[in-house]
């Protein structure tokens, strides 16, 4: 069994190098652009091209793993049996579009429902951070260090500012004393690059009100790994397959942001 994970991480960091070589040819050529949901959930040709290339090689190698990517190529997925490849071809795809930077390659690959590896390739500054479970995180060669705990006062918190003004999802009130407490807030506009950066001790907790399993499935796995604590903001386990509010956090910061602020979030 080892060394077919030995395997599977091999392919996934080749791919991903791949990938993020075709997203940088792409920066000098037109970008054929779309909105979803609304105007500002935008998609591209990239998006769409990455994805595909990512499942003809995962369907080319491993035929019988299942694959749920955020553009809807991969399948319709209603149980977590098996082996799945949960990617997001480019997390923060309005970053790519505007800025040509903070935004990311997000692939997690659970066995039953449990994280086994994660991925995040910040294209730009060639980052990839991965992680095996049991096995350890790194950025590149560059193993993480576990996770220490820290004190609200001291924290940075990555929070988008629609959380602490009027919004559909939550109270304002909520949020805005914790925002008043803490040592910064910051908000990169990429959901793979802010998990990445409370793996790596950049950012102490992460806090938004609704992704999806390819925003979260790769930070999940990396950020366990290190003793991290990865919930919804009720506390409760995330579902890989679920669209979820996240909140995650070094150990103890996790518990007392939740216990103090978040207790009062009504879902």
């Amino acid at each position: 069994m080892r060394d077919f994970w030995n395997q599977v991480d091999t392919y996934a960091k080749q791919w991903i190098k791949e990938a993020g070589d075709r997203i940088k040819a792409s920066f000098s050529r037109e970008l054929v652009i779309e909105t979803k949901s609304n105007p500002n959930d935008l998609v591209t040709n990239m998006d769409k091209d990455i994805e595909q290339f990512f499942i003809s090689k995962i369907k080319e190698v491993f035929p019988g793993h299942r694959i749920l990517g955020e553009e809807g190529y991969g399948e319709k997925i209603e149980t977590s049996e098996g082996v799945i490849w949960v990617i997001d071809p480019i997390d923060g795809t309005m970053n790519f579009v505007h800025q040509q930077r903070n935004f990311a390659i997000s692939v997690g690959i659970f066995e039953n429902g449990v994280g086994q590896a994660g991925f995040i390739y910040d294209v730009v500054h060639d980052e990839l951070y991965h992680a095996r479970k049991g096995k350890g995180a790194y950025i590149n060669d560059q193993q993480l260090p576990p996770l220490k705990q820290v004190s609200i006062e001291e924290s940075i918190v990555s929070l988008n500012a629609t959380w602490v003004t009027e919004n559909r999802r939550i109270d304002p009130s909520v949020l805005s004393p914790l925002v008043t407490r803490v040592r910064g807030t910051r908000s990169y506009g990429s959901a793979a690059i802010e998990l990445a950066y409370v793996a790596a001790g950049r950012l102490d907790a992460y806090i938004t009100m609704r992704l999806a399993p390819w925003d979260f499935a790769a930070g999940k796995v990396l950020i366990e790994e290190l003793g991290g604590v990865v919930t919804d903001l009720e506390g409760k386990p995330l579902d890989i397959l679920d669209r979820s509010s996240v909140f995650v956090a070094k150990p103890g910061l996790h518990e007392e942001i939740l216990s103090t602020y978040l207790s009062k979030y009504k879902g």
